[in-house]
């Protein structure tokens, strides 16, 4: 026969243990790291779970979805923003923000995300439209610090810090970005030409300043060789002029020498007119007188009777 308590009691030990396992599974909470989790008793805020085991009330509170705590990276859409003087730019907007109140996140705000993006879009718009088209393009720093500055204070109240805004993009109209590569072409053009002409003037100067050196080292070489070589010359005549004196010469030699020297004066093709002192003269005609037959030593001269 069946056991009718026996089952009764193995059904209410069963039901027992699974509601226990039901009351367990609802009262013991285990939230990750950077995370957070806010806790609703009866309907009323009643706590912010940190990272952990966490134990709850089954069946009165009430543990609501996990708020990442983690800096986050949101992207925006490319945005059309008009400037100061009337152009549309489209930009790209990256904000980086952290929940630092998940209870601020949770109430204060239905959803963060999107109100950061339309509060980035709003600001963006107002920021850049007092700023004309070159402005924008070369104040991105100004304008990210103005994002950021307006964002910050805006969403401290919903619990986020805002950390930085950064611009992607700035896209100007496709005819002003031609007319933008046009300029930017010419101005390369032009700073070529003046590299150009730059390195054409010092390479002038340079090779002018060579020739320069060149001539003034060649003059002074000139200048050098000629006093040394008249240095030398004069040192050669004192020699010749000490040798003759001390060597006490007649002067049959001194004509004899010259005699030696005439053809070395005749090599020169300018050489046209020849220079004979007095002095070879009158030794010239002495060497005459000594190889003539009447000449010789003990001759008789004219005026001398003979002997």
């Amino acid at each position: 026969m069946i056991d009718v308590p026996t089952i009764i009691l193995t059904v209410v030990v069963v039901a027992i243990a699974i509601f226990v396992i039901v009351i367990l599974a609802r009262s013991i909470r285990i939230i990750p790291q950077a995370y957070s989790g806010v806790v609703e008793r009866l309907g009323r805020y009643h706590k912010t779970l940190t990272p952990g085991l966490n134990v709850l009330v089954p069946f009165i509170d009430r543990l609501r979805p996990l708020v990442d705590m983690r800096e986050q990276v949101v992207s925006f859409p490319p945005q059309p923003v008009i400037t100061e003087d009337n152009l549309v730019v489209s930009i790209d907007t990256v904000v980086y923000f952290q929940v630092t109140d998940a209870r601020a996140a949770t109430y204060e705000i239905a959803n963060y995300l999107g109100a950061v993006e339309q509060l980035t879009t709003t600001t963006l718009r107002n920021v850049v439209g007092g700023l004309n088209l070159e402005e924008a393009l070369t104040s991105r720093d100004n304008i990210n610090g103005q994002l950021r500055i307006v964002l910050d204070e805006a969403t401290g109240k919903w619990g986020i810090r805002v950390s930085r805004v950064e611009l992607k993009a700035i896209d100007p109209p496709v005819s002003i970005q031609d007319s933008m590569e046009k300029q930017m072409r010419a101005e390369r053009d032009r700073r070529a030409a003046i590299l150009t002409a730059e390195g054409t003037k010092q390479s002038a100067i340079l090779e002018a300043e060579g020739l320069r050196q060149a001539e003034i080292l060649r003059a002074e070489g000139d200048a050098k060789a000629a006093v040394l070589r008249a240095q030398g010359e004069a040192e050669a005549i004192q020699t010749v002029f000490r040798a003759i004196h001390e060597g006490d010469a007649d002067p049959k030699l001194l004509a004899y020498q010259y005699l030696q020297t005439l053809p070395q004066l005749a090599q020169g093709q300018a050489n046209k007119l020849w220079i004979v002192p007095s002095e070879l003269t009158e030794a010239l005609k002495g060497i005459g007188k000594a190889f003539t037959p009447g000449g010789a030593p003990g001759a008789r001269t004219e005026g001398q009777p003979p002997q």
